[in-house]
């Protein structure tokens, strides 16, 4: 018995890494539809986030059905809780690519102003690189990098600024509807870069058991 339910244990982290994937596959999509505008892949990724939708559902059906049949202790109950909380972050990392990928008809627009168009490519870029960093610390056990990415990105802070700077010297007609799309898409590298600090705060949690480290998930 105790045999299967470590079976589970290890099926279940590796189904994380599985959706992962799939959550990577829209960042590049994501990237992909900002530098192009192709509805078609865009619609694409829409579907694979109906995929990824589903598996975050049965993963976390299946956590809950582990601490109900097990009840966990120790390094278990925390290895559980934390697949439960990558299973949060991994989701909402699809939904703020998806944000993006509905935004393909706006691209032209948004990239009509390179001040701010080529502030966008650099933190999707950003996000996607932290996001990757993150999903091989969680595939590797990697408390150097966990602890790297706990700390937050200062360079996405830069980002964000010099963003809102540029924005605000917008003087077209069509200033409106491109801060509006802009800023969409920035908040969305952004919040990326924050969920991936937040997987890296969870495994530093899992690898030591220092509660403390949880403070970082506080975003």
């Amino acid at each position: 018995m105790r045999l299967t339910y470590t079976g589970e244990l290890g099926q279940v982290r590796l189904q994380v890494e599985v959706m992962g994937v799939r959550v990577d596959q829209n960042l590049e999509r994501m990237r992909d539809v900002l530098a192009t505008g192709d509805e078609d892949l865009a619609e694409r990724g829409v579907a694979a986030d109906d995929e990824i939708d589903a598996m975050n559902l049965s993963l976390t059906e299946r956590c809950y059905d582990l601490l109900r049949r097990e009840q966990p202790v120790a390094s278990d109950l925390r290895l559980i809780v934390s697949v439960i909380r990558v299973l949060g972050e991994l989701e909402r990392i699809g939904d703020l690519a998806l944000r993006v990928l509905k935004l393909a008809p706006d691209q032209p627009l948004i990239a009509s102003n390179p001040p701010t168009y080529d502030i966008l490519k650099g933190m999707a870029d950003e996000a996607t690189d932290r996001y990757r960093a993150a999903l091989r610390a969680w595939a590797t056990d990697d408390l150097d990098t966990a602890v790297e990415l706990a700390a937050g990105s200062p360079s996405m802070t830069v980002h964000r600024d010099r963003l809102t700077a540029e924005l605000l010297l917008l003087d077209r007609p069509d200033a409106v509807p491109l801060a509006l799309a802009t800023t969409t898409a920035g908040q969305a590298f952004d919040r990326i870069a924050d969920h991936a600090s937040v997987m890296g705060a969870r495994l530093r949690y899992l690898l030591t058991g220092d509660p403390d480290h949880l403070v970082a998930e506080v975003r």
